[in-house]
């Protein structure tokens, strides 16, 4: 290539200094092209990311980052990607999920990344991978996913259920001052090794059995290192708005930037709670705490069957649990228990066994409550029971429990945006035997194009800032959620006519519809809507 250009040839292939964001309009000014791009993209329909107004333009890629956006880039490429009549916008960004050791079973991140998402931060609901016997510490974790290689980029946050259970141990007690130290050190640690905060599921053992006071100490280190809180509330449903106040409450108090994980309000007779709900979290925001929230496009929430049990008969091991579950006595009362639940779900009919182990139980997955009795010909109690016991506790189901309003009037909030609290699933292998939540493959698609397009919630160019930029900044990711020079080339190229989610409840093995092209860090990830072998994936 000769080292002289002409001025016009210059000025055409500079680097693009700024562009006015909610206007269109994309300026240049004169910056020094240095030798072959390693992608263009050409002609595609841009969504920066920010919410401005989209403008067709070209996109240059090198060295994994973008290093132009403009009017024409010519064709000085490894590869040209001819991108004309498809949007194109940063990666997306699922801030809650559970993928975690999934990772190791499908490395490239199977669910995730054929729609269209490029960054995944697990470790959510109070657990996580990390301290464990196995992984000592986000740096051993961290370390064994790089050197297996991953597609996607991978962050995650400390489990609080998961530093209690190391210290406490799964006792309901509280923590002395030498154990709250003990959480307030081993948290410090994992927050200098690249963890992103701390989360807690207070529905769940043993993280439920933390005090507020024990939970604002474990918040003052986070906030200390300016991380996030992702709190899965005590409640959410017949108590929702008291855990909302809660939530709040410990991040004022311990100054912590706060994420409400999976806003809703479960179970028909709460329905009517959404408006006061994020009034609560407006009020806060205006006060000065930092508070948002995501949720996921689905109206069923997908959890353990153990969430049957009582939280305070979900006390001690395993085995201790299911000596309960054997004591005739105290079964009573557990069937009475998830008999209500049962009732406020709407019936058996509305609960659907997702996963189970045994042999002799697979029968059962797919299959609702009422179903599961009518099979084994007994009570739904008693399929309860039997699983519990069998699988070692160690059963998930889905509930139907929610409104569509709800999840409009959650999404289409400022502040809420879209995560799937799913996990990284397969078609094939291992991941492909159980029957997942649908979200896990297609929460983002089915955002942008049933919610968005077909229903018109609000503009694409608002979607995507609530899929790339809002949970970019809220995980204080450094150049990543906006197209930008300078900015990591994280991006997906769509068709915005088409893409949808094909997942469903009864077959959610199914990669969603309209995902063309997916780069991760520059690496051509999804090509023509197939993978390939690239695995760019990085830890965040």
């Amino acid at each position: 290539m000769s080292s002289k250009i002409s001025r016009r040839s210059f000025i055409k292939s500079s680097l693009v200094a700024g562009v006015s964001f909610g206007t269109g309009f994309v300026s240049q000014s004169i910056f020094k092209v240095s030798n072959r791009h390693d992608t263009i993209i050409k002609g595609a329909k841009i969504y920066d990311g920010n919410g401005g107004l989209p403008y067709v333009g070209d996109i240059a890629i090198k060295d994994g980052k973008i290093v132009s956006v403009a009017l024409d880039l010519g064709s000085s490429a490894d590869l040209v990607l001819d991108a004309k009549n498809m949007s194109l916008s940063p990666g997306f960004v699922d801030l809650h999920t559970h993928t975690d050791t999934k990772l190791f079973d499908a490395p490239l991140g199977d669910s995730r990344i054929y729609q269209g998402i490029t960054t995944d931060i697990g470790g959510n609901c109070g657990y996580g991978p990390f301290p464990t016997e196995r992984w000592k510490d986000a740096g051993d974790f961290f370390t064994d996913l790089k050197k297996n290689g991953i597609g996607i980029n991978y962050g995650s946050f400390t489990g609080q259920g998961t530093l209690r259970r190391l210290i406490v141990g799964e006792k309901d007690e509280p923590c002395n001052s030498d154990q709250l130290s003990a959480m307030k050190y081993e948290l410090e640690r994992q927050l200098e090794m690249g963890s992103a905060g701390l989360s807690s599921g207070l529905e769940y053992t043993p993280g439920s059995y933390a005090s507020n006071e024990e939970l604002i100490e474990l918040c003052r280190v986070v906030a200390k290192h300016n991380g996030l809180y992702a709190i899965h509330m005590r409640n959410e449903d017949d108590y929702v708005e008291e855990s909302i106040k809660e939530a709040i409450e410990i991040a004022k108090k311990s100054g912590v930037r706060l994420q409400i994980s999976h806003l809703k309000a479960q179970n028909a007779n709460n329905w009517h709670k959404a408006e006061s709900m994020l009034k609560l979290i407006d009020n806060a925001r205006e006060s000065g705490v930092d508070v948002a929230f995501d949720r996921y496009p689905y109206t069923a929430f997908s959890t353990g069957l153990t969430s049957f049990i009582p939280l305070e008969l979900r006390d001690g091991s395993k085995d201790d649990i299911i000596a309960r579950l054997n004591s005739k006595t105290i079964a009573t009362k557990i069937e009475s228990y998830a008999y209500s639940r049962i009732d406020r779900l709407g019936g058996p009919q509305n609960v659907v066994i997702t996963s189970c182990n045994a042999q002799q139980n697979k029968k059962f997955i797919a299959k609702n409550l009422q179903e599961c009795a009518s099979i084994a010909s007994s009570s739904v109690w008693e399929v309860i029971k039997e699983l519990l016991i069998s699988e070692n506790l160690s059963v998930s189901i889905i509930g139907f429990a929610m409104t569509e309003d709800n999840i409009k009037m959650f999404l289409s909030h400022p502040l809420g945006m879209p995560a799937s609290d799913g996990s990284v699933y397969s078609p094939q292998g291992v991941l492909s035997q159980t029957r997942p939540h649908p979200r896990s493959y297609g929460t983002f698609p089915r955002f942008i194009g049933r919610y968005c397009r077909d229903e018109n919630w609000m503009s694409l160019a608002q979607a995507i800032k609530k899929s790339t930029s809002l949970p970019a900044s809220r995980l204080n990711l450094k150049n990543r959620g906006v197209i930008m020079p300078g900015y990591f080339a994280d991006l997906v190229i769509f068709d915005s006519q088409k893409i949808l989610d094909l997942a469903t409840y009864q077959d959610p093995h199914i990669f969603a519809q309209g995902i063309e092209h997916v780069f991760v860090n520059g690496a051509h990830t999804i090509s023509n809507g197939q993978a390939t072998l690239n695995r760019a994936g990085v830890i965040v």
